[in-house]
């Protein structure tokens, strides 16, 4: 793109290096990477018009004969990759049925990927939107850590957690929950708690005991973590070195957030250099 003077971040930067990082890692093909956007997307996606809905079930019916094809591939011909490891895994005797093969490798697929997108494209975006702070970060490069925890807190990629079921009743302020009821958890809320949180609403590359909890908490916490620190840390890092004046390109207001409950994303993030 260095030719061009401009870019979108997602499709020419920030989709490319985290896709191409899992695939190598699951041992998925070269030429079949670029498929894995639509059919992550059709993952994540809260279709409405009965024409969204045929259209998303059309590419997870894709994404599916995908994964029997490549579970087939690799049964025949094991090579030194993790999908390849799932399929020789046991545990007390027992192997991954077809079923929890797919399942887990679309999750490593959407999980490996999608969130990482995010969160290169999110952080890039709040520095350029707070000048001050990405002034501070070329002075001091160092901060990228600390940038990189802001960006979770602040535009936290995964807003929501997976579906949980109570089992017994609480009570949450004035809110009953009965024991069965489903519970979802607003990560990006409580990332802007400002009970925890001084001056929540603030982008602060300096803020210190970051408590945030985009990855989760607990026995939840995401096992991808590290693996996306260091993407977003090496993306963002390269990024600005070799283009120093990147700018947003246009308004900001024209660049809108996806309507999508479970992610913070963006189509597309045009910029300057």
């Amino acid at each position: 793109v260095e030719r061009k003077g401009s870019l979108n971040l997602v499709d020419d930067y920030s989709f490319p290096l985290p896709i191409i990082v899992i695939s190598e890692m699951l041992g998925i093909p070269k030429e079949d990477q670029a498929k894995f956007r639509i059919w992550s997307h059709a993952v994540i996606a809260y279709p409405e018009t009965p024409e969204e809905i045929k259209e998303t079930e059309k590419q997870l019916s894709e994404f599916i004969t995908y994964l029997q094809y490549l579970v087939d591939m690799k049964r025949k011909e094991p090579k030194e990759d993790l999908v390849s490891a799932l399929i020789l895994a046991e545990s007390e005797g027992h192997k991954l049925s077809a079923r929890e093969l797919y399942s887990m490798i679309m999750l490593l697929i959407v999980a490996g990927h999608e969130t990482t997108v995010n969160l290169i494209t999110n952080t890039v975006l709040a520095l350029l939107e707070n000048p001050n702070q990405l002034q501070l970060l070329k002075e001091n490069p160092k901060l990228i850590d600390a940038a990189i925890e802001e960006g979770l807190r602040y535009y936290s990629p995964v807003e929501v957690t997976t579906s949980r079921w109570a089992d017994e009743p609480f009570q949450i302020h004035d809110q009953t929950i009965e024991k069965g009821d489903m519970v979802v958890i607003a990560l990006a809320a409580a990332n802007r708690d400002e009970t925890v949180f001084e001056n929540p609403e603030v982008f602060d590359i300096t803020r210190e005991n970051n408590r945030h909890i985009a990855f989760g908490h607990g026995s939840h916490f995401c096992l991808g973590a590290p693996l996306a620190r260091l993407e977003a840390k090496i993306a963002i890092t390269t990024l600005f070195e070799r283009m120093p004046e990147l700018q947003i390109k246009g308004n900001r207001e024209d660049i809108k957030w996806q309507g999508n409950y479970l992610m913070r994303s963006l189509e597309e993030l045009p910029l300057t250099f």
